[in-house]
């Protein structure tokens, strides 16, 4: 599913494309991809109100309107946000649909339908969607010292690939960006956090910051399957620099080791048995 990166490529269009713009219209199809409250509810909220500003918290788009509320959508699997004319062929699966009255349209387009839209505003939001209010630090946009991640680290004693994924402890980092992380680190994924040396934490550290801002610079990573795309339609450029994601029995561009799939935690983890340790 699309990660920080991904998202982070997402909000930055939205930010030049609706900030500004009023809703004219709501349109939302099927019963999944808004389903914390009633459709009605959710159209009438949006309908009238203008587009203040767009941000993002971990993996979630957060656009705030001229009303006080706040609508977030999450990409989730296969969500894709296209900037659209009203003219345009409606794709399949399109799910929402956001007209503004000075014309154009952003438009949810989300195959496997596990990615949502919900309005709530300050007020509510922790009875809303309590996960928004548990999210950890965001590596782009919080960034905190090494000596700070060093406490949040060692605090816990897990998993270096679990410590990363975790939202409530940093958010935004997914399977992708797990294992590019470790690799640029040079560490295994089953480490325990409290097995790392300083240098060790200092270079995982440095890894988080400088992978998520290169992928973010290539407009994030776009698979085989091509489920990420951004507001015009282009895929993200990121993939072809992954270290190790998918690239299992391929050789290791820094040591030239050979790529190796593993399972961890029900998810496939690629890793260099010979340059991470």
């Amino acid at each position: 599913m699309p990660e920080l990166p991904e998202v982070e490529t997402v909000r930055r269009q939205l930010e030049r494309e609706v900030v500004g713009r009023k809703i004219k219209t709501v349109e939302v199809s099927g019963t999944r991809t808004v389903r914390r409250q009633p459709k009605k509810q959710f159209i009438a909220r949006l309908t009238d109100a203008k587009i203040t500003g767009v941000r993002r918290q971990g993996k979630y788009l957060a656009l705030n309107l001229d009303t006080g509320d706040i609508v977030y959508v999450h990409l989730r699997m296969s969500g894709q946000l296209r900037k659209a004319a009203a003219k345009d062929e409606k794709a399949k699966h399109t799910h929402v649909i956001v007209t503004f009255t000075q014309g154009g349209q952003l438009r949810f387009i989300d195959p496997r339908t596990f990615g949502e839209w919900f309005v709530t505003n300050p007020e509510t939001i922790d009875e809303d969607a309590p996960e928004i209010g548990a999210l950890g630090f965001d590596p782009l946009d919080e960034p905190i010292s090494w000596r700070a991640f060093a406490q949040v680290l060692m605090a816990r004693d897990t998993k270096l690939k679990t410590f990363l994924m975790d939202q409530t402890v940093m958010a935004g980092i997914g399977n992708i960006y797990s294992d590019e992380i470790l690799h640029e680190a040079g560490l295994m994924y089953d480490r325990s956090t409290r097995s790392l040396t300083t240098m060790e934490i200092r270079r995982l550290y440095r890894s988080v910051v400088e992978i998520l801002h290169d992928a973010v610079k290539h407009g994030g990573s776009t698979l085989d399957d091509e489920q990420f795309v951004d507001l015009a339609g282009k895929t993200g450029d990121y993939a072809q620099f992954h270290q190790v994601y998918a690239r299992d029995r391929q050789p290791c561009r820094r040591c030239r080791g050979t790529v190796t799939k593993a399972r961890f935690s029900q998810r496939s983890t690629y890793y260099c048995p010979d340059c991470q340790m």
